[in-house]
């Protein structure tokens, strides 16, 4: 242990505003003669979190490496010289936050550090679903706005993301602006923190959102799906439920387990509805009283997942680029015009339906900080469960908006007798099976994510499941359309692979799709039999490739 990492944290625990952290923090330092807790002290100590392009995310504790008051301070300091920088440093912030720990401490440490600065804050009232602050700053004329999750991360993370006043996630190069602002805070003891000035905003910013979520659905249209939802321990059920009530939709059934918000999920591994087991009490919830649909928000409610009864009777998640091309072909059939946009990641169904429609199409880099930047933007997808289909109220996902819209597809589906999977097999026959699916490896050693993309740009796969590679990217060096990232994308015969690192969790992702012609409905059953065939075969031999 060396005395000059004691120094470093004794300086930090000199600085720490909250009693909890600076508690463990002091027990660390006591006890770093202990080869456990010195390592741990290390660890914390190894550098800082990154603020980049998702802001930032990471687990509770003390330290810079770590998510804490101090280190949301120096965030918010940080964005407001930046703002200053750029000459909007009168204008209004914005902040939300969810229901984690200690979300609500960094909100109000944001506010006061932007009323500090010279800037107006404004705290949403409560803590409320992201696509509210999102749809707030553009609303309440603001230059920036912040809302504080992890989204859908473990209990023990939380985050920081921030939107400029166009209502979109920051992109390159304000990220990096903002993280040299934040690097140039050099003690705590010199950014101003009053005790009050910023405005708690009251109910009528929720009643605006509220009421623009009766735009996305067409006057007149069907309303009778009947819907068990899943709040999963997350901020989601009061503002979904008021929306649907607004629709006049049957009120839905709520999995009574999951409903009230829980820093703790402590009935799911991961709060995420795509994670193995953390759908079981929804499909439980539907057995019992037999819905419709089961509709599903993470935690700060941006994303929506669909479920739906298979033909065995039995309750099946939608991928989320099924859910994508079924919102994509409800859409078409209202009639809207305007340009349809995923990213790279997702499937390229969207573009064939898009083609078809005689609608505009555009591909992005991951996330929706590029999808809501896209040019004359109607809706906009991603395959990881988000979903924008009112760009012009909300320029981010929106598992609420999202939801009522699926909802009014599957009511007018089940007044023409027909369902979601007949949707989804009519797509098929019009443009070919798309069968997509994912290896996501979660580590703990960040450096098995940078060997596999090594290895990879190496060694390149030459074919993968029997299909020969046509063409080979390595999305560092951008495109025509894309600015670079950290990816490859690989073209095969009939088949298509992107490999990238998560931006937000410790995770390699590959994102595969097959794409298999079908003649009849005849072939429906063996085009989907040949596409998880293939899309098995291109799993195996790819972590192989990786060394994963």
């Amino acid at each position: 242990m060396t005395q000059d990492l004691i120094a470093r944290a004794q300086a930090w625990l000199a600085e720490d505003p909250d009693s909890e952290t600076r508690e463990e923090l002091a027990k660390l330092i006591e006890s770093a003669s202990d080869a456990g807790h010195a390592a741990d002290l290390a660890a914390r100590f190894s550098g800082t979190l990154q603020f980049g392009t998702a802001g930032l995310r990471g687990e509770l504790g003390a330290g810079p490496m770590r998510m804490n008051r101090s280190v949301v301070i120096r965030a918010a300091a940080g964005l407001a010289a930046y703002l200053k920088a750029k000459g909007q440093g009168d204008g209004v912030v914005v902040i939300g936050y969810d229901a984690r720990y200690k979300s609500a401490d960094f909100a109000r440490d944001t506010a006061a550090v932007m009323v500090g600065a010279g800037l107006r804050a404004m705290l949403l009232p409560r803590p409320l679903p992201t696509p509210v602050l999102a749809y707030a700053i553009r609303h309440l004329g603001a230059v920036a706005g912040v809302e504080v999750t992890a989204s859908h991360n473990p209990p023990r993370d939380n985050g920081y993301k921030v939107y400029l006043g166009d209502g979109s996630q920051i992109v390159p190069p304000a990220d990096a602006e903002i993280a040299a602002e934040i690097a140039a805070v050099a003690s705590l003891h010199d950014v101003p923190r009053p005790e009050s000035g910023w405005e708690v905003l009251g109910e009528e910013v929720l009643e605006a959102y509220l009421a623009r979520t009766d735009a996305v659905l067409t006057p007149g249209s069907p309303r009778t799906a009947n819907v068990v939802y899943t709040a999963m321990h997350g901020v989601g059920k009061d503002v979904l439920l008021a929306a649907f009530a607004r629709a006049g939709f049957p009120e839905p059934v709520l999995v009574a387990e999951q409903a009230e918000p829980d820093p703790a999920f402590p009935t799911v591994a991961f709060p995420n509805p795509e994670e193995p087991g953390a759908m079981d009490l929804a499909f439980a919830t539907a057995r019992r009283v037999d819905p419709d649909l089961v509709i599903a928000n993470d935690p700060d409610a941006d994303r929506c997942a669909a479920a739906v009864k298979d033909r065995d009777g039995q309750w099946r998640m939608l991928r989320g680029d099924e859910v994508g091309a079924l919102l994509a072909a409800h859409l078409v059939a209202k009639g809207v015009s305007g340009v349809f946009a995923e990213s790279i990641v997702s499937s390229s169904l969207l573009g064939r339906i898009a083609e078809a429609a005689g609608l505009g199409y555009e591909e992005t880099l991951t996330g929706f900080k590029w999808i809501a930047r896209v040019e004359d933007l109607r809706y906009g997808y991603e395959e990881a469960l988000g979903y924008c289909v009112d760009p012009e109220g909300v320029r981010d996902k929106d598992g609420i908006t999202a939801a009522l819209v699926f909802a009014e597809l599957a009511s007018a589906l089940k007044e023409q007798g027909r369902t979601v999977l007949d949707l989804l097999d009519e797509l098929a026959l019009a443009h070919g099976l798309h069968a997509t699916d994912q290896l996501s490896v979660r580590v703990e050693d960040l450096t098995v994510i940078s060997d596999a993309m090594a290895r990879l740009r190496e060694q390149p796969p030459v074919s993968l499941a029997g299909l020969a590679v046509t063409k080979a990217e390595d999305l560092t060096e951008g495109t025509e359309h894309l600015p670079p990232t950290d990816g490859l994308r690989y073209y095969l015969e009939g088949a298509r692979v992107i490999v990238r690192p998560s931006g937000t969790e410790p995770k390699l992702k590959c994102y595969l799709e097959v794409v298999v012609p079908v003649a009849s409905a005849d072939e429906l059953d063996a085009a989907r039999a040949r596409g998880a065939e293939l899309l098995t075969g291109i799993k195996k031999d790819l972590a192989a490739a990786a060394g994963i």
